[in-house]
């Protein structure tokens, strides 16, 4: 049934976009943009997230991060040449990309505090500083859902379903802290929107160079998988994993967004 839709989906996405697999980037980009938008207006009327919520928030969306940078990225780099070497680069350019970002980038973590450049510390107040590091994690999403719909636009909707469904969350995540923080709501629920729209710039990004230059698609699809990979085990797990308390949640959590993306992800198989 959840075939045959993603199917019928496909089918009057590109009706509507007259086969232009940009208007399908952008309702795509669109859609989570969206997701996450909702996620930031949570705000609006929760004071704060229940125990435990950011964490099972962050571990769902390391589960399907984790799943979907294999199935729906590198497996089909590796598979569309019938080889692993343009896979192999575009992972290790990926992590070098995002560790670039992350090192030179100032931003700063609810719990591993600030990162980047020390001389940034206290030139940007702190709500931009968490801002930028949700974008950070937001950029490979955005460039997972760019590369696969170019790829094969079936893997590239069950990659933006599954994005958006953990952006919602991830939306939240972002503006009940900084809520909390400024004792306001409007500007934590714009900034959870400017993050959002983030990503769907790097979703039409990702597919407006892939399909110009569609000979470097599987050095792409490598590089949003190992961009997703990075930013999951250097930052989410890390975050999630960081003290005793709500470990049963988490591994819960993990394997719920885990299962979430297999599922979607085997309608395909």
């Amino acid at each position: 049934m959840l075939e045959s839709f993603i199917t019928r989906l496909a089918e009057w996405i590109l009706g509507v976009s007259n086969g232009e697999i940009m208007w399908v980037a952008f309702y795509a980009g669109l859609f989570v943009a969206i997701m996450t938008s909702l996620g930031a207006m949570v705000a609006i009327f929760a004071k704060r997230l229940p125990e435990g919520g950011i964490d099972f928030s962050l571990s769902f969306a390391a589960g399907v991060m984790i799943v979907a940078s294999f199935t729906s990225l590198i497996l089909p780099a590796i598979e569309s040449t019938g080889s692993f070497s343009p896979a192999g680069v575009g992972i290790a350019l990926g992590v070098l990309l995002i560790y670039a970002i992350d090192r030179f980038l100032p931003h700063e973590h609810l719990v591993k505090g600030y990162e980047g450049p020390k001389a940034m510390k206290d030139k940007l107040r702190k709500a931009w500083l968490l801002v930028i590091a949700v974008i950070i994690h937001n950029l490979p999403e955005g460039l997972a859902v760019g590369t696969s719909l170019v790829y094969d636009l079936e893997v590239g909707l069950v990659t933006t379903i599954a994005i958006g469904i953990q952006d919602f969350p991830e939306g939240t995540v972002v503006s009940l802290p900084l809520a909390a923080i400024q004792k306001k709501r409007l500007t934590p629920i714009a900034m959870g929107v400017l993050s959002g729209f983030a990503e769907m710039a790097m979703v039409l990004v990702g597919a407006y160079f892939f399909t110009l230059f569609s000979w470097l698609l599987p050095y792409g699809l490598g590089m949003a998988g190992g961009a997703m990979l990075y930013v999951t085990v250097k930052e989410m797990i890390p975050e999630i994993y960081r003290g005793e308390k709500n470990q049963t949640l988490v591994t819960l959590g993990f394997f719920v967004g885990f299962y979430v993306m297999l599922f979607l992800d085997s309608m395909l198989g």
